[in-house]
């Protein structure tokens, strides 16, 4: 194997100002997330997303993003999967972006909730038909299969008993997380391992954010 001890980048793309950030986070991250799309990077709003179970055992794993708004940050999954049951459990997660061809990465912290049923059954219906019947498949998810035949085999039987046109409903173990954003961080690779952070905290009263300038 290569020695990996070696190998470095300089960041020397871009820089972060404190003059240059909006005074809200969301509308920051808004314009971050839509540069990396306007620019064709490939799943921009994909994230890393890190729990932790009841006993504080970390886990991560890569979901997408499918809202950012006032109310949070959205994704699916079933809540029978690993991510679910940890969430269950201790309701809080960290999600981090990183755009490399950028030299950037947001980090967002919060505590988590579920979306409303109707909010669920909308886009649940939206995603392609075979994501419905695989969301259906994959249950309960993280568990172990026999092979992948009998997986196929699964899909293969969703698709007789929903055959056509049929309406594939949406399962009741399956649905959306928000994450409500307490804590936000914006790093800018730059030279020398100088980068650039800053945080914004929610403050309690009020509702308004701190910005602060954090050492890399």
């Amino acid at each position: 194997m290569t020695d990996l001890t070696g190998l470095r980048l300089s960041y020397t793309r871009a820089a972060l100002r404190r003059t240059d950030l909006n005074p809200s986070p969301l509308p920051q991250f808004q314009a971050w997330l839509q540069e990396a799309l306007d620019a064709g990077l490939r799943e921009p709003y994909a994230l890393s997303l890190a729990t932790a179970d009841a006993a504080g055992r970390p886990s991560v794993r890569t979901v997408l993003l499918r809202g950012a708004g006032e109310e949070g940050l959205t994704f699916y999954t079933n809540f029978e999967s690993h991510k679910g049951r940890d969430l269950g459990a201790n309701p809080q997660a960290e999600l981090l972006f990183h755009w490399a061809e950028h030299e950037r990465q947001v980090r967002a912290y919060g505590p988590v909730t579920r979306v409303p049923d109707s909010e669920a059954d909308a886009y649940f219906h939206a995603r392609p038909r075979e994501s419905q019947l695989a969301a259906h498949a994959s249950a309960p998810q993280s568990a172990p299969v026999a092979s992948r035949e009998a997986l196929d085999a699964t899909f293969a039987a969703l698709h007789a008993r929903y055959p056509g046109a049929a309406p594939v409903p949406r399962p009741a173990f399956w649905g959306g997380l928000r994450v409500q954003v307490q804590e936000w961080e914006f790093w800018q690779g730059r030279a020398n391992r100088l980068h650039d952070r800053f945080r914004y905290a929610r403050q309690a009263e009020g509702g308004g954010w701190a910005i602060t300038r954090l050492l890399p």
